[in-house]
């Protein structure tokens, strides 16, 4: 038996089994769009995209280990790797020996990587100001606010430890040690 459960804007209640079909269906649709962006990104650039993306969780919990990081997005290590290098040659990420361990580093970003970071972030925030330019500021509190729900209670059924796609605002003492 399926419960109804109201919906803004809808006209008449819609139940409970039919809404979780709905949305397994934008998802995977929204999944599809974000990665026909990421390509038409990759297509615009020399990768230097990719590689900033590095930086939000660096300025995000600090200084880590290449391999934290890479096991933080869920990207191989060569990948990370070659990103990492490319950041460094721009001056953006330095590497500092691990207080912890001398014989390791952790990435540092620099005050030209906050200022990259800045400018990516307010391109990224202008592509979002457009697309909801035609809504009014409550729908995108609401969105927000149920994306940020709906994304945690995901990352809590998933294998995928929660610590791993931190929230903004995360700092290092909320994740594990080794990371």
């Amino acid at each position: 038996m399926s419960n109804p459960v109201a919906t803004t804007g809808a006209v008449e209640p819609v139940d409970r089994e039919t809404a979780v079909r709905a949305l397994s269906e934008q998802v995977p649709r929204f999944m599809r769009l974000v990665h026909a962006l990421k390509t038409q990104a990759a297509r615009n650039d020399s990768g230097d995209r990719a590689a900033l993306v590095l930086l939000f969780p660096l300025v995000r919990i600090g200084p880590l280990r290449q391999s934290a990081l890479a096991d933080l997005v869920h990207a191989d290590p060569s990948t990370v790797s070659r990103h990492v290098a490319a950041l460094v040659d721009r001056g953006l990420v330095q590497r500092v020996a691990d207080e912890s361990d001398g014989r390791a580093s952790r990435l540092h970003v620099t005050d030209a990587g906050h200022a990259a970071l800045d400018a990516f972030r307010r391109d990224r925030e202008s592509h979002f100001a457009q697309v909801t330019s035609g809504w009014d500021a409550a729908d995108l509190v609401t969105l927000t606010t149920l994306l940020g729900r709906f994304l945690d209670d995901m990352s809590a059924t998933t294998s995928v430890a929660s610590d791993t796609c931190p929230p903004e605002g995360a700092t290092p003492t909320d994740l594990p040690r080794e990371i």
